[in-house]
């Protein structure tokens, strides 16, 4: 993959830049009660984005996500922290439409699928968690909605 190639897939990720309010649904369709925004902006680098995210709900964690990709493959991952010592790394796609990532492990797969809407200002997805040799079921619906 040569350079314009790689910028334009790095580029893709600015899509995402920008300050968000959060609001996360439960299964049941009671929104969780709180304020929850993300911060997400260029790493000083250029090569990557930061995701900083804080919640005034005691069960969702503060966390700090880099979001990357591989440039000669076009693949992009996300490795996630929170304040509980979570450490987790998430392969991701990115399109003009659609934002995913998913990871799998032996205790616990998850995948989060989300469409852009409002001209980028919103981002609507959902959480998806499948526990040993369990089905994906419904963790918490996501909604981004951009401040500025």
């Amino acid at each position: 993959m040569n350079q314009s190639t790689a910028e334009r897939v790095l580029s893709r990720l600015g899509t995402l830049v920008g300050e968000w309010q959060l609001e996360a649904i439960g299964p049941d369709g009671q929104s969780w009660p709180g304020e929850a925004r993300a911060t997400i902006e260029w790493h000083d680098s250029g090569a990557h984005i930061v995701q900083r995210s804080q919640a005034d709900v005691p069960e969702a964690p503060d966390s700090i996500s880099i979001i990357g990709c591989d440039g000669a493959a076009g693949t992009y991952y996300q490795l996630y922290s929170d304040d509980r010592g979570v450490c987790r790394v998430y392969e991701m796609s990115i399109t003009e439409s659609e934002w995913k990532l998913w990871r799998k492990g032996e205790d616990m797969a998850q995948r989060f699928t989300a469409t852009f809407e409002d001209g980028g200002d919103t981002i609507r997805g959902r959480w998806e968690i499948a526990e040993a040799q369990e089905s994906f079921r419904t963790d918490f619906d996501l909604i981004y909605r951009r401040i500025k």
